[in-house]
């Protein structure tokens, strides 16, 4: 999968004095021109700050949300442009486990309804063969056969989570979209859970775009990495090559702030100055530029573009590899 210059905006409400006074209506820019490609049977984790446009990214690679601009595609076929059928076969290639397991499942639906309807839209299997198909997606992701006849409010909130990834599984896709998935759950599931992926990736070669804020986390499941801030992707490349010698001063400030067990190594000095700024009024030039310690004054006028001019993997930095001050 390629996405090049991703866009998405968010018009917001326009009072009767701005319509009066012929204020421009203002709009929450949510994805300012994102561009990242997912390898086949790859992990590509995806991080940045609450607010800053992961769960929209996740949304538009699966069409939830139809971005302004830019290109998605699909081994080689361009996403934004498919109907009918072949716009089908994308959403059953490309599936999404959501953040909440406790909303993503119909209450209404027993667990092998919910399973046994997605198989039945997308005709998986034959009917006859769906209760089958069922028992062998709750063998998968570790849920008894017996699962199938209960209802979402009887299982633990790892549980439904295993359940949406069934669900997501059912339809046989190439690519998982995880928005945060654990982020709900107990720290004791959390674990559980995301073994459950790797698992999955290495038996079904699945390729997965895992969305968190949690660092630790990325550098444990993903083979690339890409840090946004702001709408916009500031750094990209191996995950291991990143976390060792990070390049712009954005993720640096995320390394630095991972909570160390070890005394020793902790840190008292702010790890990133001040708050994110509104989406509604970006700042112009560099996006980090407010809050970067080594900004210098072009920083504050030219936006700078993800590419490598100074050398190594793609940053979207004036200064990409200047030590912090």
């Amino acid at each position: 999968m390629q996405v090049e210059n991703l866009t998405k905006a968010f018009p917001l409400g326009r009072s009767l004095a701005d319509a009066l006074r012929g204020r421009p209506q203002r709009a929450l820019q949510a994805l300012g021109g994102v561009s990242l490609s997912v390898n086949r049977g790859e992990t590509l984790g995806v991080v940045g700050e609450s607010g800053c446009g992961k769960s929209t990214l996740a949304r538009c690679l699966v069409r939830l949300y139809e971005p302004d601009c830019g290109a998605v595609r699909f081994e080689g076929k361009d996403v934004l442009g498919l109907t009918g059928e072949a716009r089908r076969s994308y959403h059953r290639r490309v599936q999404m486990v959501f953040q909440d397991p406790y909303a993503s499942l119909n209450p209404r639906l027993s667990v092998g309804d919910a399973l046994a309807e997605a198989l039945t839209v997308h005709r998986i299997v034959e009917p006859s063969a769906t209760r089958d198909r069922v028992g062998a997606l709750l063998d998968l992701v570790h849920l008894p056969r017996d699962a199938a006849d209960r209802y979402p409010h009887e299982f633990s909130g790892g549980q439904r989570q295993r359940v949406g990834i069934a669900r997501a599984l059912a339809v046989e896709p190439s690519v998982i979209i995880a928005d945060e998935p654990v982020s709900a759950l107990d720290v004791s599931v959390q674990a559980q859970v995301v073994n459950l992926f790797l698992e999955l990736q290495d038996r079904l070669g699945l390729s997965l775009v895992f969305i968190t804020h949690d660092l630790r986390l990325v550098r444990h499941v993903s083979h690339r990495l890409a840090v946004m801030y702001l709408g916009k992707v500031v750094e990209t490349g191996d995950t291991e090559a990143v976390f060792t010698a990070p390049r712009h001063p954005y993720t640096r400030a995320l390394i630095a702030a991972v909570p160390q067990v070890d005394p020793h190594q902790r840190s008292t000095r702010e790890a990133v100055r001040g708050e994110l700024p509104s989406p509604i009024a970006p700042p112009p030039g560099c996006p980090f530029h407010p809050r970067c310690p080594i900004a210098e004054p072009r920083c504050r006028t030219e936006v700078p573009a993800l590419d490598r001019r100074h050398g190594g993997w793609p940053v979207a930095c004036h200064l990409a590899g200047a030590p912090s001050t």
